[in-house]
Parts: structure tokens; sequence; C-alpha cells
């Protein structure tokens, strides 16, 4: 090895040594502070657990827990990130010349909304194939099977062994609620036993009601 390799070599190691040196004794002026806070949702009031908080130069940090709180030791100038999955990055930077050794936080994440483009999925690779197909189709094999399932009988069965829907749930749950609340407070009313009723039918059958409908 030469002369010019070793001056290039005892150069390199030299400004490598002299950097980590400043670098150490930058470290050792800088203050450390004791960062903590609480992580919220920027529309609520509800705790974020499992929040990653880290300096991502130094390759420190930690979790959030259970009801959104984290503790760490931070230098001064340190930029901390707050991540987590579906929520928008947050960044805090440690503030220098602060007065007291501890900092205080209450750190609100919005919603990360990702809107994905519309994807058409079809059963052949290309249009012009989906229309040959559907051109090569016979139809009038499978008519009588067609015509089978839309038979009166089968549609018959089919209705009597359908569940009920939403909205006869929510009508025989409110008829129920209301018959509870009858034989709470009395026997249910009998139109027969009704002497008004009877009134009004007996008085009805006089003027000739039922007559004129009949007519």
């Amino acid at each position: 090895m030469n002369l010019p390799h070793i001056a290039f070599f005892l150069f390199f190691f030299g400004a490598t040594f002299l950097c980590a040196e400043v670098q150490a004794q930058d470290e050792q002026e800088r203050r450390i502070l004791q960062l903590s806070g609480i992580i919220l949702n920027a529309d609520s009031t509800d705790a974020i657990p499992g929040v990653n908080v880290y300096v991502p130069k130094k390759g420190r940090g930690t979790s959030s827990n259970n009801f959104g709180y984290f503790s760490m030791p931070v230098a001064e100038g340190d930029s901390v990130v707050f991540t987590f999955i579906g929520l928008k990055k947050q960044s805090f930077v440690i503030p220098k010349d602060h007065k007291d050794d501890k900092i205080s936080l209450i750190v609100t994440m919005d919603t990360d909304e990702i809107l994905l483009g519309e994807i058409e999925v079809m059963p052949y690779p290309t249009e012009d194939e989906f229309k040959r197909a559907v051109l090569a189709l016979n139809i009038e094999e499978d008519m009588p099977l067609n015509r089978g399932n839309l038979s009166p009988q089968l549609l018959l069965r089919w209705a009597e062994e359908m569940p009920a829907s939403g909205d006869e749930n929510f009508r025989g749950f409110s008829r129920q609620q209301v018959m509870q609340t009858q034989d709470r407070y009395g026997p249910r009313p009998l139109p027969l036993l009704n002497p008004f009723a009877w009134r009004d039918f007996i008085r009805s059958i006089k003027r000739g009601d039922l007559k004129s409908r009949d007519d």
C-alpha cells in the first residue's frame, strides 16, 4: 500500500472519529426530559390503546396502554412520531430550553380515510369474450328448469317457509307490547260485551244502514 492510500485511510478514520465524538458531546449537552400524555380520538373522548410513540432517529419508543396513556424519556430537539393503523400520523418536536423537565401532551388523532378505485369483476377477461359467451348460450335447455322454479305451488311453499322480515318482526313486537300493557292494567276489552257497541248496532239496523249497503 503506497503513501497516498495510507494518508486517505488515516484521514477517513480521523474524520469518522471526530464526527462521532462531536455527536456524543452534542447528546451529552442536550437535556433529557420526560414526555407523557394521553392519546384520544379527534371526534370523541375515547382513548386509543396501542399507539406507537417513537423517535425515528434514535430507534427508541413505547406504546400507549389501555387508557391511552404513554410515557418515555426524550431529549431536547427530538421529533416524536405517533402512528396507528387507520389514523393519520402525528408528530411533535421537543422544544429546546424548556423550563421544566417534564412535558405533558393531549394528542388527538384523526381518521385516515383511503378511497380505493372502483374495480369491476367479470367472469371473463375481456368484454368481447363475454359477448361471445352470451351469444353462444343455449337458453332452451334451461327453460324447463326455470319454469319449474316459477311454478305457483313452489312459490307458495317458499312463501310459507320464508322467515318473517324486519318490518313484520317489528309489528309483532309492537303488538305484544300493547297487549302486555293492556293485561297489566286490566282485562282486555271484548266488543261483544260492550253495551254501547250493541246500542250503536241496533240503531244502525233501525236506520237501515245494513240494507242500504246490500243494495
